[in-house]
């Protein structure tokens, strides 16, 4: 768990650029955006997706806690995807070998080393949309039920009720698995 306070505002700062933003907190939105998302291309397509924003948002942003910004701008581009897909589901091409091109395994095998083990990962995937963000944002990030209910703009006893939930489902998983 982070011992920094996710939300404290840093001292008084200029606004950086889009540049400095992707080379120096690039991994923090990735790495966010993978526990999100569930897996790596779906992450990908959310870190441009954020990168986007942030380009957009920064004429307007205000010098403050840049992690706390970029974390609610993925959180919300993540939801914004998931409300897109149930609105137009997609079906998945089949598994063609002769139709795949392999790419780098470099930054999966990089966080795979540094972050949850890939079993955990998957039921963190498995889990609906709105218990995954909240259990993300506190028991990944470590963020305070009152900082993911104003990040997420949803009352603190639903984020509690949430995170709740979440847990319980994730080890309910965990104990099916027999590991």
């Amino acid at each position: 768990m982070p011992s920094r306070t996710p939300f404290s505002s840093p001292s008084p700062a200029s606004v950086p650029t889009w540049e400095e933003v992707a080379h120096s907190h690039g991994r923090f939105i990735y790495s966010l955006a993978y526990r999100l998302a569930g897996n790596h291309h779906d992450a990908q397509d959310l870190v441009q997706e954020v990168l986007l924003r942030v380009r957009r948002g920064l004429r307007t942003y205000e010098p403050g806690n840049l992690e706390g910004w970029l974390s609610r701008i993925t959180t919300n581009a993540f939801l914004d995807r998931v409300r897109k897909q149930k609105r137009r589901p997609t079906q998945t091409l089949p598994d063609d070998p002769d139709r795949v091109i392999e790419g780098s395994p470099g930054i999966e095998s990089e966080m795979a080393q540094h972050d949850l083990p890939q079993h955990l990962q998957q039921l963190l995937a498995a889990l609906p949309p709105e218990f995954r963000a909240p259990v993300v944002l506190k028991d990944v990030l470590g963020y305070s039920y009152e900082d993911i209910a104003d990040h997420l703009d949803v009352p603190i006893g639903t984020i509690r009720s949430r995170i709740h939930r979440g847990r319980s489902r994730l080890r309910d998983a965990l104990s099916a698995l027999d590991l």
